[in-house]
């Protein structure tokens, strides 16, 4: 339906109507009618034909794009495909960006662009976290763990679980001698990196434990059993060239395989043990007894020490009095003689009980000899 004005003269957009003055204008509506709907979508139509005119004949085929609309569109695409190259890496992360599959660079944590795909990619790994395993896997069984059994150098067997400590080397660029850096390899040479330092870690812990014997690996050895089996996995990781870091190796259980040779074991230990506890005891022992006997024997000397200076004097003594005496012989020997004679004499028989006949005296008679009396008077005396 037409708008139309009351007043006659005007359209609904506040605009004479064409042909206000009665007359046809070409094909156009009475003079009282305003545009159609019709007309508006129509203009609009051939707007569009403008800007995407339509190739063949009659107007046929589908819409093309002028020159300037398709270096609008080609600029706009190829704006987006340059924006697509901006890539981001995490702090923990490391990228490796490849040109057509090939190695090209590594990118540390932050915000970078490369040429978008297909002509360059980019690969991000979690290059700075330590990841964990435990070797071997243990799994449930009817109930039991399956075991790590390994052969020792003195052929007793043991069930050896241990734990690895491990990550992606985090170094930028390539170590001496190599073409790549680490993450780089981790990405280009190595397939299943979880699988691969399960193998190694298990075939390293085994030659480690071939080499030691079973208390070796039980007691004292763990640490360097650790210290070898890690450095034995690097030096093989690197041949690989793998681009892993092994940051530890950490043995968890080292026991025998029975229950009957567990018990075995404990007794060992125990008896080593009771081993230790009476070896403290002797040292302690030997602690208080050595000085006693030091002592001792300290005092031993000082006795002999002073004995022998008692007995150096008075022989010493005893050759000065015979030096003295001997000068007087000299000068005297007869007298001397008789002196030493009688001092002699008197020093043997002073305290002998005796009784001395002349023989003068008792030539002839039997004498008598009151003896209990003379020993009373002796006595007395």
């Amino acid at each position: 339906m037409p708008w139309q004005d009351n007043s006659g003269n005007r359209g609904p957009w506040g605009q004479p109507p064409r042909g206000s003055n009665g007359g046809s204008n070409n094909g156009g509506r009475g003079g009282g009618e305003p545009p159609d709907l019709e007309d508006i979508l129509q203009a609009s139509r051939e707007r569009l034909k403008k800007v995407f005119p339509r190739g063949g004949r009659n107007g046929g085929g589908g819409p093309q794009l002028n020159r300037t609309t398709a270096g609008l569109v080609g600029a706009g695409l190829l704006l987006l495909w340059g924006f697509s190259g901006i890539y981001q890496v995490a702090p923990a992360e490391l990228a490796v960006v490849t040109t057509f599959g090939s190695y090209e660079t590594v990118t540390g944590p932050g915000l970078h662009w490369r040429i978008p795909s297909p002509v360059q990619n980019v690969s991000k790994q979690q290059a700075l976290k330590v990841q964990e395993m435990q070797v071997p896997v243990l799994e449930r069984r009817a109930g039991v763990l399956s075991p790590g059994l390994m052969l020792t150098g003195d052929k007793n067997i043991v069930d050896v679980v241990f734990t690895v400590q491990w990550k992606i080397k985090s170094s930028l660029i390539p170590e001496q001698g190599e073409t790549k850096p680490g993450v780089a390899q981790f990405v280009f040479n190595i397939d299943g990196p979880q699988e691969l330092v399960r193998m190694i870690a298990e075939a390293s812990m085994r030659e480690i434990v071939g080499r030691n014997t079973l208390d070796f690996v039980q007691t004292e050895g763990r640490l360097e059993v650790q210290e070898q089996t890690q450095t034995l996995m690097q030096t093989t990781l690197d041949e690989y060239r793998a681009g892993i870091q092994v940051e530890g190796v950490l043995l968890t259980s080292t026991e025998p395989p029975t229950e009957e040779v567990n018990e075995a074991f404990r007794d060992v230990q125990a008896a080593e043990q009771n081993q230790a506890t009476a070896i403290q005891n002797a040292r302690q022992y030997t602690n208080r007894v050595v000085p006693e006997a030091r002592g001792q024997a300290q005092r031993i000397l000082e006795e002999a020490g002073a004995y022998s200076a008692r007995v150096t004097a008075d022989a010493r003594g005893q050759a000065a009095r015979f030096d003295e005496i001997y000068t007087e012989y000299a000068k005297a020997p007869d007298v001397t003689r008789q002196r030493m004679y009688l001092e002699t004499v008197e020093r043997v028989l002073g305290d002998m009980d005796k009784i001395i006949i002349d023989e003068e005296a008792g030539s002839g008679v039997v004498p008598y000899l009151p003896l209990n009396e003379l020993r009373s008077q002796q006595g007395g005396n």
